[in-house]
């Protein structure tokens, strides 16, 4: 079989565009066409950042259409369903969020989970596009911040309030997929005391699309991920009712630091665009807040972040890229950080020397959990490079963001745009056309 090409920067950038074009249903990216055909919370906010340098105006009509799915509580939705589109379960019916509780919009079909909130730094992308473009495409996106303002603070402060009622720092979760990392090992305990009752019956639609069951969750994976859905909804997805109701509650640290972030990077848009001093002093406090959960959250040594199971009350040491939560939010003492970095680039992730791309895989592949092809449990996700990417730019590790943008335009320039990679042999796994990883490979080509 013939090697796969590999593009160069301007085809492989018009042929990133050519997919969210054709990904695009008008007012809202699906995800992926086959696997994924409605949005997803954190995918729409990748796909703007990506969406951004084409067209500022469409990279806001993305984030409109997500925000018009808020609930009334506060929180974003993980799925926005995309009307008249089947092909994914658990659909809009098996949520049922509607009929349970009033806090669910009504004009548009939601799940009743919640993805990190990588959002305000699709926000911050958009504003720095429209500053170089003309007077109205600047006009477009002030008025996107004037009308979106309160729901963005609103959906950091129903974090803060709703899934941290102990201001202990970290976020809780209550189902592994608002995690983003679905099956990764750091559930696998958790997920253990998860005892399913009786699940209604169910077909699954993922497998039909990827066939290869080595990459995808397993059946009894799936009766889990279903049996805490029937406890929210028993719960009626109230959010003072879930902490009593859900057999799995697990403090994310991974989520956290992206808050602890999202919280900055609103709090300055904030001060630069003259919003209201209570909501910039709010995001401020918020951000220091889930900062120090983060660090309190890492190993005195070697300071890897853990993840926190409030049902077992233990914290969850495994070996996965959420141990460098602390990398994205800063606040390690000089030393923790040096070592913490020294993990990332050793032997046990970016540096391990059968890695085909100097990039993060999702689980260290010498951990005894690790599996090449399998999901969240040891590929390479482009968008983790991404954030991790944007992250070390920000903080002023410009070397290293450069070489996670460099080994991640490498790894894409086959033009799969696959949602995941076989670490070792950069295969482009489960999906393919996937638009966040377009929208990372735009961004990184800006």
């Amino acid at each position: 079989m013939p090697p796969d090409p590999t593009f160069a920067p301007t085809q492989l950038a018009a042929r990133a565009a050519y997919l969210l074009r054709g990904n695009d249903l008008g007012t809202m990216t699906t995800a992926a066409p086959l696997l994924y055909p409605h949005m997803w919370s954190w995918d729409a906010a990748f796909v703007a950042i990506g969406l951004a340098p084409l067209s500022v105006e469409r990279a806001v009509v993305e984030l409109d259409t997500l925000l018009s799915a808020q609930w009334h509580n506060g929180m974003i939705p993980h799925i926005v369903f995309a009307n008249g589109v089947d092909g994914y379960f658990p659909g809009p019916a098996r949520w049922a969020c509607a009929s349970l509780t009033p806090n669910a919009p009504t004009n548009r079909h939601t799940s009743g989970i919640t993805q990190p909130p990588v959002h305000a730094i699709a926000v911050q992308r958009i504003l720095d596009h429209a500053r170089t473009r003309g007077r109205s495409t600047r006009a477009v996106a002030e008025s996107f911040l004037d009308r979106r303002w309160s729901d963005l603070v609103r959906w950091h402060r129903w974090l803060a309030e709703a899934r941290d009622p102990n201001e202990r720092g970290r976020v809780t979760l209550y189902h592994g997929w608002e995690s983003g990392m679905d099956n990764s090992p750091r559930w696998d305990s958790s997920y253990a005391n998860v005892v399913p009752g009786d699940v209604p019956p169910y077909e699954r639609e993922d497998n039909k699309v990827n066939t290869d069951a080595s990459q995808r969750p397993s059946d009894l994976e799936y009766d889990r991920y279903l049996w805490l859905l029937e406890e929210m909804k028993s719960a009626r997805y109230d959010d003072v009712l879930l902490p009593k109701a859900m057999s799995f509650a697990v403090e994310d640290v991974f989520v956290s630091a992206i808050l602890s972030v999202a919280c900055t990077v609103l709090a300055e848009i904030g001060e630069d665009y003259k919003r209201p001093h209570a909501d910039v002093r709010d995001l401020y406090a918020w951000a220091e807040r889930f900062r120090m959960g983060v660090v309190e959250a890492a190993d005195q040594r070697t300071g890897a972040a853990r993840d926190y199971d409030t049902r077992t009350e233990k914290w969850i040491q495994t070996e996965t890229v959420a141990q460098f939560a602390p990398l994205l939010c800063g606040g390690l003492p000089h030393d923790r950080e040096r070592a913490l970095l020294r993990l990332l680039e050793g032997p046990r992730f970016c540096g391990h020397p059968d890695l085909e791309y100097g990039l993060i895989p999702s689980t260290s592949p010498v951990s005894r959990d690790f599996r090449a092809r399998e999901y969240w449990r040891g590929p390479v996700w482009p968008v983790v490079g991404w954030l991790f990417s944007w992250c070390f730019a920000r903080r002023g590790w410009a070397e290293r963001a450069a070489v996670l943008r460099r080994e991640g335009l490498r790894q894409a320039s086959d033009g799969t745009f696959a949602e995941y990679y076989e670490p070792f042999t950069g295969e482009p796994l489960g999906s393919m056309q996937q638009s966040w990883t377009a929208a990372a490979v735009l961004d990184w080509l800006g």
